[in-house]
């Protein structure tokens, strides 16, 4: 029998270490070739760990939401054969001997001393109940005077309880001697006045680790760096939304069912013909900005483990239909923890939607090193003025945010406002510049 170490291994683009977020073996567990021992977590996307042999789990290096370097052991197996290490490589070296200790030498014997006088007979001492444990809820408001007999007023005096700390069941709130039974070991709990309701005072210790580890540093790090200017403008949506109806109602069966991103997408496209510069990365480090011909645009998407940030490429080069299908295909592959690596990088701006519950006004944050993010709020019918009466219309906002050392206001609003003028005549969406 033989070890084999399994190695952090090197994901490419120049990452030097990765943080484990799973493991999926123990111990003592026999694996096969291919089966999955660990996911670990890039800049990216999570990578698993395949066993590149058969054999047995020995030891296990580093703990989940630990960063381990690229190249850095993180899993022995026993294997049939040598293996690819020493077992006398990985025993622990054995601790040196100690020194043998002298012999205390032993003592002289000492005189019988005389037994001592058998001590008179004293009262038993009063046991005390234990002492209350610390206050786990505010005192009475001041002035407020706990409401208890003078026994059970005697009885917390003794163990050292303050009773304005101690909640009462009795009549009026008076405190009894369950009640403070209760207290004393523990048990009890403030209650709201009158409701029998117990105030949960448990407080869970949760590990921020993995993608929602990752979600956190590029937030901190985009709010941190990047100047915020957020532009909120209201589209009327009424015409498109009875276009995309109609669509829906007539496409072939093969054709995916149409939602408001795709449209959002295609005004966008269209806008940035107009507004090149916010389809860019700033490097503020080297002091350069790479402006994108392609519309590579990011789609924002909850999953069970956090957001993620799917990529439709060439968003310039695709029609609605083919647009609608790779939104369903990316925030499907997203949720099901299939997508790679590469459909999450290489964004040139970002669209960011909640859906129904995208509420009125919202300040997304910049995918950096992008420059702009368009954020969709919910679609909303509300009471609008038109030719001299109240109408119903459908209205939705977009709130965006933008880069403020590259994008000034001026250039925000006319990317918005080229968007709305779109979205509220839709039949230009598919009119040929």
């Amino acid at each position: 029998m033989g070890l084999h170490n399994i190695k952090m291994p090197d994901v490419g683009e120049g990452i030097t270490e990765a943080e484990i977020v799973e493991w999926h073996v123990n111990v003592g567990d026999v694996v096969k070739e291919d089966d999955v021992l660990a996911a670990v977590m890039t800049d990216k996307a999570t990578v698993e760990i395949p066993s590149p042999v058969d054999g047995t789990v020995k030891a296990i290096m580093g703990e989940v939401g630990e960063m381990t370097a690229i190249g850095t052991p993180i899993i022995t197996l026993e294997v049939e054969g040598e293996g690819n290490t020493s077992a006398e490589a990985e025993a622990p070296a054995p601790a040196p001997a100690k020194a043998e200790e002298p012999k205390p030498e032993p003592k002289k014997a000492e005189a019988p001393k005389p037994a001592p006088k058998k001590p008179e007979p004293t009262p038993a001492p009063v046991v005390k109940p234990a002492a209350a444990k610390a206050h786990t809820g505010a005192p009475r408001p001041e002035g407020e005077k706990p409401v208890a007999s003078p026994a059970v007023r005697k009885r917390a005096m003794d163990a050292g309880v303050k009773l304005e700390y101690v909640h009462g069941t009795g009549p009026a709130g008076r405190i009894t001697h369950e009640d403070l039974d209760a207290y004393i070991s523990g048990e009890s709990a403030p209650r709201a006045a009158g409701t029998g309701r117990v105030a949960n005072t448990s407080v869970e210790e949760i590990r921020v680790i993995g993608l929602r580890r990752k979600i956190a540093e590029r937030m901190q790090d985009a709010k941190r760096r990047i100047p915020h200017i957020t532009y909120v403008e209201e589209v009327d949506v009424t015409e498109l939304e009875a276009l995309r109806e109609n669509m829906n109602a007539t496409k072939h069966a093969d054709q995916p069912k149409l939602t408001i991103l795709p449209f959002i997408m295609l005004a966008m496209v269209r806008a940035l013909k107009h507004s090149p510069k916010l389809s860019s990365h700033y490097d503020d480090a080297n002091d350069m900005l790479y402006q994108y011909g392609a519309a590579h645009i990011g789609m924002a998407a909850q999953t069970p483990g956090g957001l993620m940030v799917p990529v439709v490429r060439h968003a310039e080069a695709r029609d609605i239909w083919g647009m609608a299908e790779e939104i369903h295909r990316l925030a499907h592959a997203a949720r099901n923890g299939s997508i790679t690596r590469e459909e999450l990088t290489g964004s040139t701006i970002t669209l960011s939607s909640l859906g129904r519950m995208g509420g009125i006004v919202s300040t997304p944050v910049i995918n950096s090193p992008e420059v702009a993010i368009v954020g969709v709020n919910k679609v909303a019918v509300r009471p609008v003025w038109q030719e001299g009466a109240f109408v119903p219309r459908k209205i939705m906002n977009l709130s965006s945010s933008f880069d403020h050392r590259i994008v000034d206001g001026w250039d925000a609003a006319e990317f918005i406002q080229r968007i709305k003028m779109l979205m509220e005549h839709p039949a230009t969406l598919f009119m040929e510049e």
